[in-house]
């Protein structure tokens, strides 16, 4: 990866608390176990490396004491690193002098708490503007900032209010607007939506999205909610014990867990609200090329055993379907062209639809649901027992390798889609 698309870098990071902390290092590094380092000795981060690119949601999961509130400290030197290094754009805040630390602090690393950290007799305002002043921004300048960012996260009119005049959720939306007007490059987030009441908390987090793709800040979001880490990240790292035991794309964790612990952790996760059609379909085997005549067609419906095919463009661009009853009436006439029957109500989604948004559209389509990318070429289609292998949790492998023919009978396959539509997985797996 280019080091220009880089804004944080972490290399074995360690952090051990209690005496011989060097020692235990080595120990660790040698295969010790942690638990076995003796009394008065806790290794809370152990060998940690990994790359955060610019303009992501960077997630850390892990259950309390797996020590992703530990490592959260150690990128913005909060916690000194007992070895390893952190760089926050190039440049290593390990083992630097304190000024200087205060500095990049100041201009390139902000924070966002889980018990919001305001200054309970500042204004909203004056608390946006609050990290601007520490970085000697002329009050008129720092004002406007805060009243930019304030109207951003929505709490335009709340300016004068005192943060014991405000509910839990339009605090965390103080503290998230004191982030934002410092402007630095990383937004580390530990546990920023933990002490919210649910409602708020998807509230914070959808918002949390809108100011991503509108200011594309590069943020660390520590959580130990799987479902908030699966919504939020671009790619999550999972940790336990110290250790991140996996780093990938939500798809990546749900479809792939690299062992045990990871599989047993994403099992209850909502798969319909993490896998795309992207993630499930397979490849198109009936495709018409729009200039090929009805005979072809016929054939290639038959070799595939459906009821119809899609027509595409020399570069795979969809022009619609066709039913197989029709193309046979042309043949019967001796037509030599498909142009006459081609339907235009494909039904084809986009690769990045949710899984949960693909039961209707698949209970509606005479087809396997055709998915496009964003040049409108097919690029894939989706079998309705492909969907509902994606529902039952197969790994991905297990569903691009199952049978053409659908092995359920076509009635129990749309009872279970129909129970899936506004009940998710765990309708559809009642249903079957």
């Amino acid at each position: 990866m280019n080091d220009d698309t880089i804004a944080l870098r972490a290399e074995g990071l360690y952090k051990v608390f209690g005496r011989h902390a060097d020692e235990a290092v080595i120990a660790l590094h040698r295969g010790t176990p942690r638990d076995r380092l003796g009394s008065g000795t806790t290794a809370a981060v152990i060998d940690a490396s990994f790359d955060v690119r610019r303009g992501e949601i960077f997630v850390v999961m892990g259950l309390s004491g797996s020590g992703k509130s530990t490592l959260i400290r150690m990128l913005n030197g909060l916690h000194n690193a007992t070895a390893g290094t952190v760089e926050i754009g190039g440049e290593h805040i390990t083992g630097i002098p304190a000024k200087r630390l205060r500095e990049i602090r100041r201009a390139r690393i902000s924070m966002v708490f889980q018990h919001f950290a305001l200054l309970p007799h500042r204004t909203v305002l004056d608390n946006v503007a609050y990290g601007l002043e520490i970085q000697g921004v002329a009050k008129a300048e720092r004002e406007a900032k805060a009243r930019k960012v304030t109207r951003i996260v929505g709490l335009a009119g709340w300016e004068e209010r005192l943060p014991s005049q405000l509910s839990g959720g339009m605090q965390q939306r103080v503290g998230l607007a004191r982030a934002l007007a410092a402007d630095t490059d990383v937004l580390l987030m530990d546990e920023a939506f933990s002490a919210l009441d649910p409602l708020i908390r998807r509230e914070m987090q959808d918002q949390l999205l809108e100011l991503q793709a509108e200011l594309g800040k590069t943020i660390v979001f520590i959580t130990h909610d799987l479902n908030e880490a699966m919504y939020l990240g671009d790619r999550i790292a999972v940790m336990r014990d110290g250790r991140i035991v996996q780093i990938g794309a939500p798809e990546d964790i749900l479809t792939n867990p690299a062992d045990d612990y990871v599989e047993q952790f994403v099992q209850d996760v909502d798969r319909t609200k993490v896998l795309t059609a992207e993630s499930v379909m397979r490849k198109p085997r009936a495709v018409v090329h729009v200039g090929a005549g009805p005979r072809a067609a016929l054939t290639l419906m038959r070799d595939e055993q459906l009821a119809g095919a899609y027509v595409v463009t020399k570069d795979r661009s969809i022009v619609g379907w066709v039913r197989d009853r029709d193309v046979f009436e042309l043949v019967r006439r001796g037509d030599k062209d498909l142009a006459s029957v081609i339907r235009s109500d494909h039904g084809a989604v986009a690769t990045d639809t949710a899984l949960a948004e693909l039961f209707i559209p698949s209970l509606e389509a005479a087809l396997p649901l055709g998915v496009l990318d964003t040049r409108d070429r097919l690029v894939g289609v989706i079998p309705r027992v492909t969907l509902l292998a994606a529902l039952g949790g197969e790994p991905e492998a297990a569903v691009q390798a199952a049978p053409r023919p659908d092995p359920l009978p076509t009635e129990v396959v749309d009872r279970v889609l129909e129970a899936a539509v506004g009940t998710g997985a765990a309708g559809a797996k009642e249903a079957l």
